[in-house]
């Protein structure tokens, strides 16, 4: 069960990380550089929902923020019910 918790935390450390890379990535590459393209296909189809529900602020886009945030709450709730079942 705590190989389960840690497969599960490494996971979502590593798409966060990702969702990072991602942004970052948006300032520097052009949008049809091959990196920027598969970072998109990874994080894109988390990213839409959230910014069908919230616009962008002016320039700002604040999606790959929510986006993190939810994901370090799932981590955390998940890690909390595989503890209480261990």
């Amino acid at each position: 069960m705590l190989l389960l918790a840690s497969i599960l935390h490494t996971i979502l450390r590593v798409y966060t990380f990702i969702v990072i890379v991602k942004v970052l990535m948006s300032y520097f590459l052009s949008p049809y550089h091959p990196l920027r393209e598969a970072l998109d296909k990874l994080v894109d189809p988390l990213l839409e929902p959230i910014r069908r529900n919230l616009p962008p602020v002016g320039m700002f886009d604040f999606s790959p923020l929510v986006l993190i945030i939810l994901i370090q709450v799932v981590d955390s709730l998940l890690r909390q019910l595989i503890f209480l079942l261990y």
